[in-house]
């Protein structure tokens, strides 16, 4: 892994840029679109052989399992990969290196056009959504942005294939504008790559996440720099995996059960937020105390369905809107979803007080 910031940026940015010329190569062709295959008839054993082992990419989902003493109780190998999200996983993906991995919903759509067959195997939200939201649109000094209608004629920070990207066309979509009525300029989302950027003059607006909606206003609200709400659900969170991993019986059998690992992890850490912010903010992170202390305050609180319908039908708007954006082809967003392992997440922390539905 990169030993400095800067590096990581790099890195970071070679993977987002190796993702986007993916998708760029997809066209609107039906031999670049993956087969996704249907499973729903293949039963997943009942018990796993303790000697399967799969690879994750979950970080945070790690340090969790760690801090809550249940990460030596999985009856079966795991393997950590220091990666999540979009660019990083399907290149492990393609290289047959990675089987789970944490990331939002876009991923796995911009997969399906690319040829890459993936499921997504396990859904969770937060509650009230939109008190609670993952981004803020940030502002820079002087862009004259007081509203999502003043987004007309101005530069926006854009990364295809990631869940900022697809925010950003859900927001011009609610402000009734298209990509043709701003200029999208497209930026790796990591680190700090967006709060320069906006500080820099070299955008107008970007979408801001975790920390660094607190972070960006104090270091340039002098200026006139600021964030202002979205008002849209940007919450959605899942296990992806490649088809080929839940088609092995016995892999499959060994990701349901960290499906189960990975909701109680998720409920461990609302329910012990002093410990969470010190043990992965504060010692993972190198964050502040009042950092880590931001991010829970601002985090909500986990809301793991037990049925997909709503998942799926939200899922399909966004297909909808980012093949009409970047003209591909849209597809029935059922096929990205493994229901075999529907019920799992729901069912192992249902009686732990934590919500089942999709949240609100």
């Amino acid at each position: 892994m990169p030993s400095t910031p800067r590096a990581a940026v790099l890195l970071a940015t070679v993977l987002t840029l190796s993702a986007a010329v993916l998708t760029g190569c997809a066209d609107n062709t039906a031999t670049t679109t993956a087969s996704s295959k249907d499973l729903s008839d293949v039963e997943i054993p009942k018990t796993v052989d303790p000697d399967t082992e799969i690879t994750v990419g979950s970080p945070e989902i790690q340090v969790a399992l760690k801090l809550s003493g249940q990460i030596d109780k999985i009856p079966f190998k795991v393997k950590w990969a220091n990666l999540s999200g979009g660019p990083q996983c399907s290149e492990a993906f393609r290289a047959n290196s990675l089987d789970v991995c944490s990331a939002a919903e876009i991923p796995s759509i911009h997969a399906h056009w690319t040829g890459l067959d993936t499921k997504l195997v396990a859904a969770a939200f937060r509650t009230d959504p939109i008190k609670n939201p993952i981004y803020e649109l940030g502002i820079a000094p002087g862009a004259e942005i007081d509203s999502l209608a003043d987004l007309r004629g101005k530069r926006i920070a854009y990364s295809p294939g990631q869940a900022q990207g697809a925010l950003v066309l859900r927001i011009l979509a609610k402000a009734g504008l298209t990509k043709e009525d701003v200029e999208l300029v497209e930026l790796p989302s990591t680190g700090d790559v967006y709060p320069t950027a906006l500080g820099g003059g070299q955008v107008d607006a970007a979408p801001l996440g975790g920390v660094n909606i607190k972070r960006y206003p104090a270091k340039y609200g002098k200026d006139g720099g600021k964030t202002i709400p979205h008002g849209l659900r940007d919450d959605p969170s899942h296990l992806w995996v490649p088809t080929d991993s839940v088609s092995d019986p016995q892999k499959a059998a060994a990701i349901r059960e960290f499906v189960t690992y990975w909701a109680k992890a998720k409920v461990w850490v609302d329910t012990h937020p002093e410990e969470w912010i010190e043990g992965y903010y504060v010692k993972d992170q190198g964050l502040s105390r009042e950092d880590g202390e931001y991010l829970v305050k601002t985090g909500g609180h986990p809301a793991i369905p037990g049925d997909w319908t709503e998942t799926i039908a939200n899922q399909q708007k966004t297909v909808d809107l980012l093949s009409k954006e970047t003209d591909q082809k849209s597809f029935d967003a059922a096929i990205l979803f493994d229901r075999r392992f529907e019920k799992a997440g729901a069912e192992a922390v249902a009686g732990t007080g934590a919500e089942t539905g999709a949240g609100s």
